[in-house]
């Protein structure tokens, strides 16, 4: 079978149809640009994942990352990705041309990545944590930091991480212990652990930038105490030169279910004297900087996991074209030749829900993207405004919705090739493994469950909640008014008027009793995604229904074929996914208290 990325139809109808994203060119950042640049761009992109990240995705599944005599080795392959990466400068292609970059836009660097993720999740997260941890410093940094560490990370010389987690402590980063003491000059002394670090140790760069959450001694307990610091593997000359070795050590790699051609270490920071660190902006403000990355990162594991599903449909639908296997129901000849399995109303169900996970899910991250470049390049202020506050709000949606039904579209993918998809024959068995990492990392569904309920639904006087609303209902409206899909308005409405009745439901309790409240925030933040999702999948029948209405495509046309696809998946999804938001809805309106009732006892 071919190994696949992502379907190239599908990214120019989510680019050019779906977003507007040609619009951008009239932007003056953009100005330089071409719908032919940005297809160059992909082009090249889709050329590197096939030939440098697809081509050692199972190799690097086999030999996972050893660390021995003190150093960490990776097979060669992912040196020769990491530096195709760094050769075709995507590193810093969102960048202005002073900084080095290109000046894309952040959509067209995004399907650049899903391409990447798609070809081999685990060798893509040197480039995606280290472009986060760019994006970073180039937003808190000082002036001397950038100077000093940006332009390696653009060039490929340094790498980056994120370094929260502790063994202690998992996404309760108001307990963390590692401290920092000020040090000689402007530099602070680190001292701690660090656990789950993505990347933190290789031999791919010069230079690895650890971005590290610390508390300075003094400093005033939870989150407000929380201080961010630049710690680099190497100490950096103030003319951009690597210097000495920091002490930073490697206390030893993890050993993962997927993924395993990136390294997952423990990072031990000042065994000896103490890790030396700088200061990004200013003290006790750094989980606000780091939120930065988290968010950047968020979008990315979505991305990811849409990444992940997406090419699980696609190897599952070739493997269905392809296999023969048994006669329908209706043929009563044992002699008959048997039909390929797509032919079974069964296996059409499985790929038809893996459709609409993946191509939604895909569709969600884009526009997710086109909120945040909408934040930072919009002509109007109040644009920006407004781009940047919905963003905030998807945001828990963006990440949380992929990353489940991913698993579950990769799950579906095994089903399709029956005992072959439970062999590493085919991809599909690693791809679900790969995949499983997304609901846990960057935050989990519980996590996100607490944020969208207990926090984004009330922020800004719901503010941010009624701009989604209103969204969907222009959306609907446009549905209303096109005769091939205005089946498909009245459930999407029926969805939001309930989930608006269980809000407010919820709200008052959350604010009284935040315990009891948010119990059931979870079942929310499912119910809500899939909300949002039937809502994108209706923006996209609309986007088809409209072409399919003025054009001259016939029946036969891969083109009529494309778009009835989109029609078709959005029908599947509003008619059968999106039902189960009923049942959620009816448990949150009770909010039905089981869970949080039983004693931990009666386990």
């Amino acid at each position: 079978m071919t190994a696949h990325t992502l379907n190239q139809r599908d990214i120019d109808f989510l680019l050019y149809e779906f977003l507007d994203t040609e619009g951008l060119l009239e932007r003056p950042r953009y100005s330089d640009h071409s719908r032919e640049s940005f297809d160059a761009t992909i082009s090249g992109v889709r050329d590197i994942a096939t030939n440098f990240y697809a081509n050692h995705y199972q190799e690097g599944d086999k030999h996972e990352p050893l660390f021995e005599n003190g150093v960490v080795k990776l097979i060669p392959p992912i040196k020769a990705a990491w530096d195709a990466t760094v050769e075709f400068g995507l590193l810093g292609a969102n960048y202005d041309y002073d900084e080095g970059g290109v000046q894309l836009p952040d959509v067209i660097c995004k399907v650049a990545g899903g391409l990447i993720q798609a070809a081999n999740s685990g060798s893509s997260g040197y480039y995606f944590v280290t472009n986060a941890a760019s994006n970073l410093i180039r937003t808190f940094g000082s002036e001397q930091q950038k100077s000093q560490f940006l332009a390696s990370m653009i060039d490929g010389r340094s790498t980056g991480t994120m370094a929260l987690t502790e063994p202690g402590q998992g996404s309760t980063l108001a307990d963390i212990t590692t401290s920092a003491h000020v040090n000689e000059g402007s530099s602070y002394l680190i001292r701690g652990q660090k656990i789950y670090i993505s990347n933190g140790d290789h031999g791919l760069s010069e230079n690895i930038v650890h971005l590290v959450l610390a508390r300075i001694e003094g400093a005033p307990s939870g989150t407000r105490g929380i201080s961010l610091f630049i710690v680099p593997k190497f100490l950096v000359n103030t003319d951009g030169t690597t210097g000495a070795r920091n002490d930073v050590a490697l206390a030893g790699l993890l050993h993962k279910m997927g993924n395993k051609s990136a390294t997952s270490t423990v990072l031990n920071f000042g065994e000896n004297r103490g890790a030396i660190g700088y200061l990004v902006g200013e003290p006790n403000h750094g989980l606000r900087y780091m939120f930065k990355m988290m968010n950047d990162l968020r979008i990315g594991v979505g991305l990811g996991a849409s990444a992940l599903a997406y090419r699980g449909f696609l190897e599952s639908l070739d493997y269905a074209r392809e296999r023969p296997q048994g006669r329908l129901p209706s043929t009563r000849d044992p002699q008959a030749p048997q039909v390929n399995i797509i032919e079974h109303a069964d296996v059409r169900r499985m790929l038809l829900a893996q459709k609409s996970y993946a191509e939604g899910s895909l569709a969600l991250c884009l526009y997710a993207t086109s909120l945040s470049e909408d934040s930072k390049t919009a002509d109007s202020p109040f644009d920006r405004r407004d781009a940047a506050i919905l963003l905030d709000f998807l945001t828990p949606i963006v990440k949380s919705y992929p990353s489940k039904y991913g698993c579950v579209s990769n799950d579906l993918a095994i089903q399709v090739l029956g005992g072959a998809g439970y062999v590493r024959d085919y991809p599909v068995e690693q791809l679900y493994r790969d995949q499983r990492l997304n609901p846990i990392h960057e935050g989990t569904e519980g996590i996100h469950g607490l944020d969208l309920l207990g926090r984004k639904v009330l922020l800004n006087n719901g503010e941010s909640y009624q701009m989604f609303l209103a969204k969907v209902d222009k959306t609907v409206a446009d549905a209303e008014n096109l005769p091939q899909i205005a089946h498909l308005a009245p459930p999407v409405r029926a969805a939001i008027e309930r989930t608006n009745r269980v809000t407010e439901s919820l709200l008052p309790r959350v604010v009284e009793d935040p315990d009891s409240g948010l119990a059931n925030a979870t079942i929310y933040l499912d119910m809500f995604g899939q909300v949002v999702m039937a809502w994108i999948w209706l923006q996209q029948a609309v986007v088809a229904a409209r072409k399919l209405s003025t054009s001259d495509l016939g029946p036969n046309e891969p083109e009529h074929d494309f778009y009835q696809g989109k029609v078709s998946a959005a029908q599947y999804f509003i008619y059968r996914e999106l039902p189960q938001t009923v049942q959620k809805a009816a448990l949150l309106e009770i909010n039905e208290s089981t869970c949080f009732d039983m004693p931990a006892a009666y386990f």
